[in-house]
């Protein structure tokens, strides 16, 4: 069975145009909705997702319709892969189920993990230089060096809980245990 998609990104857009492809392209069920594809939950989306079985077939008008980003595109078309679930974009000619449309999927798939690669090593060098800058990585210390000693008299002196100690600096257990106070 084809299953369709269709989505528009704001209330006054239209989804005739996109409805009549799916409808021509064979589809026995059409799920739609009007959001923006990059924020919120899609659930027709969901709904559409959830119906496909085993030999089906999602069918989009674009490829741009179906994926926030190139990664969650990639997410959802091996998710459907995984199922034994074609894909097919009328205006892109993408269809999975033919050769030419695994070796694009699998080009996309490999474009992907290129520009994860890309953002994860630019985002070392980026870390790196701020290092070299003497900047300080990461969260804030929740303790003053001040409230660490302070801490560790009322854990040795007073002979203070965990839980005690914590309560008194409005703290943690695991931010005590992290300053080193044993």
């Amino acid at each position: 069975m084809k299953i369709g998609y269709a989505r528009v990104s704001t209330e006054d857009q239209n989804l005739d145009a996109q409805r009549n492809q799916l409808l021509a392209d064979g589809c026995g069920r059409i799920f739609e909705e009007k959001t923006p594809g990059t924020r919120g939950r899609r659930p027709a989306l969901d709904k559409a997702l959830a119906a496909l079985r085993s030999g089906d077939t999602l069918v989009v008008w674009k490829l741009d319709r179906l994926g926030r980003s190139l990664k969650n595109l990639i997410t959802i078309l091996q998710d459907l892969e995984s199922r034994d679930v074609r894909f097919r974009s009328i205006s892109d000619s993408i269809d999975t189920g033919t050769s030419t449309g695994k070796l694009l999927f699998h080009m996309l798939g490999a474009i992907a993990e290129f520009e994860a690669a890309l953002v994860s090593e630019r985002t070392k060098i980026g870390l790196q230089a701020a290092r070299k800058r003497g900047k300080k990585l990461g969260r804030p210390r929740c303790l003053t060096a001040r409230q660490v000693r302070q801490a560790e008299l009322m854990r040795t002196r007073e002979n203070l809980s965990f839980a005690d100690i914590a309560l008194r600096l409005n703290v943690g257990r695991t931010t005590l245990w992290r300053a080193g106070i044993r």
